[in-house]
């Protein structure tokens, strides 16, 4: 389909992702970006976020990535992440207690980690609340 592109989502373990799309958001250091076919070359640091990827075939598919790059080249999307989960993986009641905890640490320091384990438990508590039978919104 000529509106559509390769995209992949790939951690270290395992592809979480392979499919068609027409569109991907998601946040790279520069700040929120959409990917569409035809999008120029493009490579970019993945910030904390859920990530949405739109199927040629409409379906919406979403993921949290927590760092990692994308990569844009021939009209091939890649998000290479170190971490990324899919909605049914988020354990809800662990990554509210991550936030506890971080929140509760952020009180008494500026610890950069600290605020990014902040980050990393708000995507996955964000990509948690959209869950439905199929993980799409």
């Amino acid at each position: 389909m000529a509106n559509s592109f390769p995209f992949s989502l790939v951690t270290p373990e395992r592809t979480l992702m392979r499919c068609d799309a027409s569109m991907v958001i998601l946040r790279t250091g520069g700040g929120d970006i959409a990917f569409m076919a035809g999008h120029a070359p493009f490579i970019g640091n993945l910030e904390p976020c859920v990530m949405t990827v739109t199927t040629s075939d409409g379906e919406t598919k979403r993921a949290a990535v927590h760092a990692g790059f994308v990569h844009v080249a021939n009209s091939v999307v890649r998000v290479l992440a170190d971490v990324a989960e899919l909605p049914d993986e988020i354990d809800v009641e662990r990554a509210r207690a991550a936030m506890v905890r971080a929140e509760e640490t952020l009180m008494h320091s500026n610890d950069a980690g600290v605020e990014a384990a902040l980050r990393r438990a708000h995507v996955r508590l964000d990509l948690a609340s959209t869950r439905s039978g199929n993980g799409s919104r």
